[in-house]
């Protein structure tokens, strides 16, 4: 996706609102997540959100999505959002997300969804690191903090 940063989307500073980045990544990612699995999806988790540089007015952003995993109902999607300066189309890094999409049915319940091909190296790494965050957002589920 590309957005361009417009003044309804700045704070009085001139960066683009937290809230609304994270709204943009939540769309890039369902995106991803239903052209793979072919059926409506929701957010489950957000596992990771960095803000690692700003979106300023005139800035455009560019939005990027990549399904990492697949398991048995849900799917990791990374996103990564980069700033274009528009005048020198250089781009740098402004936040990294890591979320979780489950896939509904008709009924709105969760279904399967299909397997990811995994095709090189860099997917088969992404892929064992979203397997291993699964294992650890579900241990933290199974045992909450006091």
């Amino acid at each position: 996706m590309t957005e361009l940063v417009l003044p309804q989307h700045t704070n009085a500073l001139g960066t683009v609102f937290g809230g609304t980045v994270m709204a943009w990544i939540d769309i890039a990612a369902a995106i991803a997540a239903q052209r793979h699995c072919g059926k409506t999806v929701v957010t489950a988790a957000v596992d990771d959100l960095t803000f690692v540089g700003a979106l300023r007015l005139g800035d455009i952003a560019r939005i990027s999505a990549r399904v990492n995993a697949t398991f048995r109902s849900s799917v990791e999607v990374a996103v990564t959002v980069e700033q274009e300066d528009l005048r020198t189309m250089a781009r740098s890094i402004c936040v990294d997300a890591l979320l979780t999409f489950v896939a509904l049915d008709e009924k709105q319940k969760p279904t399967s969804v299909p397997p990811l091909v995994l095709e090189n190296a860099d997917d088969h790494a992404h892929s064992a690191a979203a397997h291993s965050r699964r294992e650890a957002r579900l241990a933290r589920r199974t045992h909450p903090k006091t």
